[in-house]
């Protein structure tokens, strides 16, 4: 879900969706840096019964000050470019390291 007040944790939002079933799990995303909500999150209901009644009750409701957005979760899609993993190539040798770092192909 998103558009969540930034003074929501993972507390007030398993009680926010107590009352369509039982809540499996409930996170706040955080930012690493700042420590701080991001604004979404996720809740997993006990069945796709009350993970449907959910959506269609909370979807646009004022939660905390702020007007929710709920959808069912869909697989994360790969990332491309910055930093953090997949392999990279520059031209026909690979993309190789500047020499004080030890050469070799990036990874």
């Amino acid at each position: 879900m998103g558009n969540l007040a930034y003074s929501v944790d993972k507390t007030r939002l398993e009680e926010g969706f107590r009352e369509f079933g039982t809540v499996v799990s409930a996170q706040v995303i955080m930012d690493r840096e700042t420590g701080r909500s991001k604004g979404f999150g996720f809740v997993e209901m006990g069945s796709d019964g009350e993970a449907q009644a959910a959506i269609s009750a909370m979807n646009g409701k004022s939660f905390d000050g702020r007007n929710l957005t709920v959808n069912e979760a869909r697989p994360q899609e790969p990332r491309s470019g910055g930093f953090g993993g997949g392999m990279r190539r520059s031209g026909p040798g690979g993309g190789r390291r500047g020499p004080t770092s030890g050469g070799g192909d990036r990874y």
